[in-house]
């Protein structure tokens, strides 16, 4: 779940997903992780072919969308060859990919993957054609999130729930004054990020926040995710009010401006070289160096934490943009896999997934290594990565919030309202310039 507008110009392609928000260095510059190391998406689709011949052409191509657990989802594809005989290449994109461009391109030149990542609705819409009904899978039944076709079957499959609001350094607020249990509503951020600031020096922070709203690079994290607190934020799950709105080309003045005065908020306390031209790696540093109090990325980034030997306490808080107390965070399924329904591997596909979701193996591999939580009701292994922890508070008491966005038009966050947050970032506009311009990229957009 990922980044929102890169070129305006690129009308087509979108990548809902999140990807959940996802980058990696050595992948932040558009190249490929592949099964057999980094390479240019150039030349990805020969050495993709060398691959499965070394196999007879029999092993299975995966396409994974969050790239941070590319080498745990690699080191159990390898455990499973050794346990099956059966070969698995885990082609991981992101840092900069448009995953839904590649995948369209794959199809184009008949180079389909057997198992390929989906975001939400939107890119449901674009691949329902090419998806195998997975209903009667053993998982299916074990798992409110498998993803549901129009008529009712399931057809992807889900590997995590993950979640989202305000990611916090729980040191620094500590040693600041501040509760973390008071973070749900616009004046206790405000009051918060006043008293954090004005520590600074002290504190050894460069800024408050770590944000960046690039649009060329982070469109999924302002369109996708921090937007999506506008569209459910404070809402029972199911609550479609304000995305059903979107989808027909309107929003909510006063909702949305509640939102752009907390985005306001956001931005006057961020590092400003990271706000305005930073990536997602740059993000990440910064915050898990210490420099900032907090960051806008959820329990996604845990397994990139013993990256930068992170040892102070953390925790997730709700992006609480209201006045009104809103104590939930978004959790959702990040994004799903399909197996391609013209493939030659379609019960391999199926044994695969088996393994994934219900040996402890595969357990082991989703929450532990991967520091995600699981989706399924039988799985035994909990979290033991502080972000995933810390979200499972929230998943165990029913303070979560549904992900709507991933039922935005394709591509809108990429194509029209990534570059609003942009400019929001920059100060060339102001709240109403924010609203305006934001209600006017959405009506057109659905418009087109």
């Amino acid at each position: 779940m990922k980044k929102y507008l890169w070129v305006m110009a690129m009308a087509g392609a979108a990548a809902v997903l999140s990807l959940a928000g996802c980058g990696k260095s050595a992948q932040s510059d558009g190249t490929v992780a592949s099964s057999s190391g980094s390479q240019s998406a150039d030349s990805k689709s020969e050495s993709q072919s060398q691959s499965q011949a070394k196999s007879g052409g029999q092993a299975i191509r995966i396409v994974n969308g969050k790239i941070e657990i590319d080498e745990p989802l690699k080191a159990f594809a390898k455990k499973y060859q050794e346990k099956t005989g059966q070969e698995v290449v885990i082609e991981s994109l992101g840092g900069g990919v448009d995953i839904n461009g590649t995948m369209k391109g794959y199809l184009a030149a008949g180079n389909m993957p057997d198992l390929f990542v989906f975001g939400g609705e939107g890119d449901y819409q674009t691949w329902k054609d090419y998806m195998t009904d997975l209903s009667g899978e053993e998982w299916a039944s074990q798992t409110e999130f498998g993803f549901k076709s129009e008529d009712g079957k399931t057809v992807g499959f889900p590997y995590a729930v993950e979640g989202y609001g305000i990611t916090y350094n729980k040191d620094v607020l500590k040693a600041a004054g501040i509760d973390p249990a008071s973070l749900t509503n616009y004046d206790g951020f405000k009051k918060a990020f006043e008293a954090i600031d004005q520590k600074k020096g002290e504190l050894g922070l460069s800024a408050v926040c770590s944000v960046a709203a690039e649009s060329g690079q982070m469109y999924w994290s302002t369109g996708n995710h921090l937007f999506g607190y506008y569209l459910s934020g404070g809402l029972k799950r199911g609550d479609t009010t304000y995305i059903d709105q979107l989808k027909s080309g309107k929003t909510d003045t006063e909702r949305l401006g509640q939102f752009a005065d907390f985005m306001k908020l956001l931005f006057d306390y961020s590092d400003k070289n990271t706000l305005i031209s930073g990536t997602y790696d740059d993000q990440l540093a910064l915050w898990a160096q210490g420099k900032t109090a907090f960051i806008t990325q959820g329990n996604w980034i845990d397994p990139s934490l013993p990256d930068y030997s992170v040892k102070f306490e953390c925790g997730i808080a709700p992006l609480a943009f209201t006045k009104e107390e809103m104590k939930g965070v978004l959790a959702d399924c990040p994004s799903w896999w399909a197996v391609y329904n013209k493939g030659t591997n379609i019960d391999a596909c199926k044994a695969f997934l088996k393994e994934l979701a219900l040996t402890e193996e595969g357990q082991e591999c989703l929450v532990s290594d991967c520091g995600m939580i699981s989706p399924y009701t039988t799985c035994k292994v909990s979290p033991k990565t502080p972000l995933a922890m810390s979200l499972k508070t929230y998943v165990d008491a029913g303070n979560t919030y549904s992900w709507e966005w991933t039922k935005m038009p394709e591509g809108i966050s990429m194509n029209a309202t990534g570059k609003v947050f942009e400019l929001y970032a920059k100060g060339e506009i102001d709240k109403d310039g924010f609203v305006n311009m934001m209600q006017t990229a959405i009506a057109d957009y659905v418009k087109k």
